[in-house]
């Protein structure tokens, strides 16, 4: 499994991005939620590739347990 990283941008307008790296599936998401709260609102999310690839996996798992 490799390093989980958070990477928060602010620029100078004072608008904050923040980007999960390493966090795989739903989890991601629970960070996301977190700096919501903490900022208060949130204008926009964007899902990564690693967000899907637990659920890929999963699926793949069920299909061979299937067979």
């Amino acid at each position: 499994m490799g390093q989980e990283e958070l990477e928060i941008e602010i620029d100078a307008s004072g608008k904050v991005t923040v980007r999960t790296k390493g966090i795989k599936g739903e989890a991601c998401l629970d960070y996301a939620d977190l700096f919501v709260q903490l900022l208060g609102r949130e204008e926009s999310r964007q899902l990564t590739h690693e967000y899907y690839e637990e659920a890929e996996v999963k699926s793949r798992l069920q299909q061979k347990l299937k067979r």
